[in-house]
């Protein structure tokens, strides 16, 4: 919810182009629905007054195939797209669904769709339709699962370390939007699966329609962007990488408790493949192991921490690593920690357990834990292949928690850490200042 109150959503589309800080083309995911016909509809009327030529539209309809009439549905979309001037592109989910946790997957499917159209119409930044009713769904759905405070829908996130989306309706309220259509005598088409109970945002909505609302301070937001400013901070002094991907906490950096909450759970899930950071128990767990302040070791989420003398040092756990099979020109994970692409004309395989040099600069125990959990590449004999193979497969860092979807709330933390690990920097967010307020 915006702090100062739902916005209209001419409103938020005007304070949305006018935070845009270079000339750019906006791609408009639009369903058809409701909110996402507002979206559009109010971005045009918001260029036509302000005739800013250096920003232009497009627009794209994910059709999921998940039920029969959703082509039709795409078709009457392009149909709008086309009576208002929008170029738009129709993509459809190919290929076999999956039988669980199909939201999911489709909202994987929806934004790689999106990313497609977005390189083909060459649009800068994506924008979705999410509401203030969706953001209060959502903290209601995660305070069901977790006591833990919730940021809930970001307003800006980073996909596939390429792509910004933007979210220009979340401080407004659905009503409102169906109000903006209804005086401009402009119709929707209604998702049945949106009044399906078998889902469990359509319960929330249902028992969330009969309950006061309650106000919330920017739903945690800023105290969790200035909890990664804070971290990324703490990174650059506390933070060293050693070789072969052997985190380093120094003794000075284990006294902050706030900023270890936040960054401890983040390191592991880098460390240990994971696309969520540790929850709260296992992070209490290991803070606990820290404040002891005795040497000790544990385990927590894939990654093995090790405090010592020197600091606290993180490496993956060498078990559960599965082997990666790519062809000639292929792409792939590995072990979530890595992306490998494999630039040579013979099929190769990344394995964990690359051997190396145990320096005594660092504790022998950790290094060992270390190689046992590097990539190796070998031929299709399981051999070290040729130099002239090797050489044209690209291995670099991957960082699970964020290089899929990288919220606006965690980017100055993630921007720090590939700083630390020497990759290329993030992209940097699109928009600029909201009412005085940097996004």
């Amino acid at each position: 919810m915006c702090p100062d109150g739902p916005l209209l959503p001419e409103t938020a589309a005007r304070r949305f182009l006018d935070s845009l800080t270079k000339p750019s083309r906006i791609l408009v995911a639009i369903s058809g629905g409701s909110d996402s016909t507002g979206l559009l509809l109010a971005l045009v009327e918001a260029l036509k007054a302000t005739s800013n030529s250096r920003i232009s539209l497009c627009a794209a309809t994910v059709d999921h195939s998940l039920r029969a009439e959703s082509a039709e549905e795409a078709r009457e979309v392009a149909a709008f797209c086309s009576s208002l001037g929008i170029p738009h592109l129709v993509k459809v989910w190919q290929g076999e669904k999956a039988k669980s946790g199909i939201m999911a997957a489709a909202r994987d499917a929806r934004y790689q769709l999106l990313a497609d159209v977005a390189e083909s119409l060459k649009a800068d930044i994506v924008v979705t339709a999410h509401t203030a009713d969706d953001q209060r769904e959502t903290l209601a759905m995660r305070k069901e699962r977790s006591e833990q405070a919730s940021t809930g829908i970001a307003d800006l996130v980073l996909f596939d370390r390429n792509l910004w989306i933007a979210r220009p309706l979340l401080g407004c309220r659905r009503e409102a939007i169906r109000d903006f259509l209804r005086a401009r005598q402009v119709s929707w088409i209604d998702d049945p699966s949106n009044d399906d109970p078998k889902y469990e945002r359509v319960r929330v909505r249902l028992r969330l329609a009969g309950e006061a609302e309650v106000a919330s301070d920017a739903d945690g937001a800023d105290m969790r962007a200035a909890l990664a400013t804070s971290a990324g901070r703490w990174l650059h002094q506390y933070f060293a990488l050693h070789s072969p991907w052997i985190g380093q906490v120094m003794p000075a950096g284990l006294a902050d408790r706030e900023t270890l909450c936040y960054a401890v759970p983040r390191l592991a899930a880098v460390f240990g493949g994971q696309a969520f950071p540790l929850g709260r128990k296992q992070t209490d767990d290991v803070l606990g192991l820290v404040e002891r302040g005795r040497p000790g070791r544990m385990t927590a989420g894939r990654v093995v921490f090790d405090l010592r003398r020197d600091g606290l040092f993180l490496v993956r756990e060498s078990r559960g690593i599965l082997p990666l099979t790519l062809s000639p020109g292929a792409r792939g994970l590995w072990d979530s920690r890595f992306l490998v692409e494999n630039g040579s004309p013979a099929d190769i395989t990344i394995l964990a357990g690359q051997p190396g040099p145990v320096s005594g600069r660092l504790p022998r125990g950790v290094v060992r834990r270390a190689f046992a959990a590097t990539p190796r590449i070998v031929d299709f004999a399981g051999e070290d292949p040729l130099a002239s193979v090797s050489e044209k497969v690209r291995i670099s860092p991957y960082f699970s928690p964020f290089d899929r979807f990288l919220t606006r709330f965690d980017f100055i933390f993630a921007d720090s850490l590939a700083a630390a690990f020497g990759t290329r920097p993030y992209p940097k967010p699109p928009l600029g200042l909201i009412d005085g307020k940097s996004i």
